[in-house]
């Protein structure tokens, strides 16, 4: 394969490019059985000041094992939404003075132990003891994604991908600006990505170019000229995009469980960058979201290397040779795609969501 093919390939490479969720804690209600009466000891009425007319809330906070849970946030909210907070002791009592009649929350918080309630009625200078508050280890927290299932959220993460064009008019569908929210790919959408990327009509359209070009300069010359030529180097071309293509983003990507797309990082230093995107053509994001050897793009390239030598001019084949220099061609192709991608192509795509990427 001729060097003006390889550089051509390179062009065509850096041209054809490719919820919510919230943590819920699990509140547990005190064991089954009857709620204890809360004992009330009222105070004399007769001939005491108004301000002895105000109450007290008191209670003890223990967990399941009968232990005393010092630490624990006790907040007092009253009808009108006031609150007032103190923390139980040592001895795990806690206490609230002066405080006005009427219906009152508490709310008990401590780390490790699922948020416990309590409510009542303070009566006029009553000094209200709150049955013991008993608190259970917290569950697991499970968190719950918003929008869908996961094949659901990929799918529509691929729809905006399809969107981001070059200049607004070269396909850039494989890669994400969605980073650690970008959701695994099935191997259904690996396919589905590859396809739209070799049926685009731009890829055509570049597809022709470089065969024009091939053409003018006689490249592989047992093609010949004239309109069969430039049919036989348009055909040679368009063999090698869509067998990389399918090999290195799809076929080998669902058998060894990667995603075939570039991450875009768009943070820390240039020289960080730099080291990120050229690394990213030998490691890539496994589908369990671990970092690991990429490969699909390398055994992809190799495969499209060796396929070629069944399509190109007798002359122009070198067995082995030529399968492994185009493999490293294509590695080395996609460093510079990665490069170009990591400094350049987002700012000249219209249609990516720039508040998914980082500036």
């Amino acid at each position: 394969m001729s060097v003006q093919l390889k550089s051509q390939l390179l062009v065509l490479a850096l041209t054809i490019m490719g919820c919510t969720s919230r943590s819920v804690a699990q509140t547990l209600q005190p064991a089954p059985g009857p709620s204890p009466e809360p004992q009330r000891t009222d105070s004399p009425s007769g001939g005491q000041l108004p301000k002895q007319l105000a109450g007290s809330i008191s209670g003890t906070v223990v967990d399941r094992s009968g232990a005393v849970v010092a630490g624990a946030r006790v907040k007092l909210t009253r009808e009108d939404q006031s609150q007032q907070e103190v923390f139980s002791g040592d001895n795990g009592q806690f206490s609230f003075a002066n405080i006005a009649s009427g219906p009152f929350q508490l709310t008990i918080t401590s780390t490790g132990f699922a948020t416990q309630t309590s409510s009542g009625v303070l009566l006029l200078g009553e000094v209200y003891l709150v049955p013991q508050i008993t608190l259970n280890v917290a569950e697991a927290i499970t968190e719950v994604r918003v929008g869908g299932s996961p094949e659901e959220v990929a799918e529509e993460q691929i729809k905006e991908q399809e969107k981001q064009r070059v200049f607004g008019v070269v396909p850039n569908f494989y890669v994400t600006y969605e980073h650690g929210n970008a959701v695994p790919l099935t191997s259904k959408q690996k396919f589905e990505l590859a396809w739209k990327t070799t049926v685009d009509p731009i890829t055509f359209a570049m597809v022709g170019v470089i065969a024009g070009v091939q053409q003018a300069q006689n490249a592989f010359s047992g093609y010949g000229q004239g309109a069969e030529g430039y049919a036989k180097r348009y055909g040679a071309s368009y063999a090698d995009l869509v067998s990389g293509t399918l090999i290195g983003g799809a076929i080998l990507p669902s058998l060894l469980k990667q995603d075939p797309r570039y991450f875009y990082k768009g943070s820390g230093s240039k020289r960080s960058r730099i080291l990120y995107a050229l690394a990213s053509s030998v490691i890539c994001k496994g589908d369990n979201g671990h970092w690991q050897a990429n490969y699909s793009n390398i055994f992809g390239s190799l495969a499209a290397g060796g396929i070629s030598n069944l399509y190109y001019p007798e002359k122009d084949r070198n067995g082995a040779g030529l399968t492994i220099e185009t493999g490293l061609i294509g590695i080395g192709a996609t460093a510079g795609v990665n490069v170009f991608q990591e400094f350049f192509v987002r700012k000249v795509t219209p249609n990516v969501n720039h508040d998914s990427g980082k500036p």
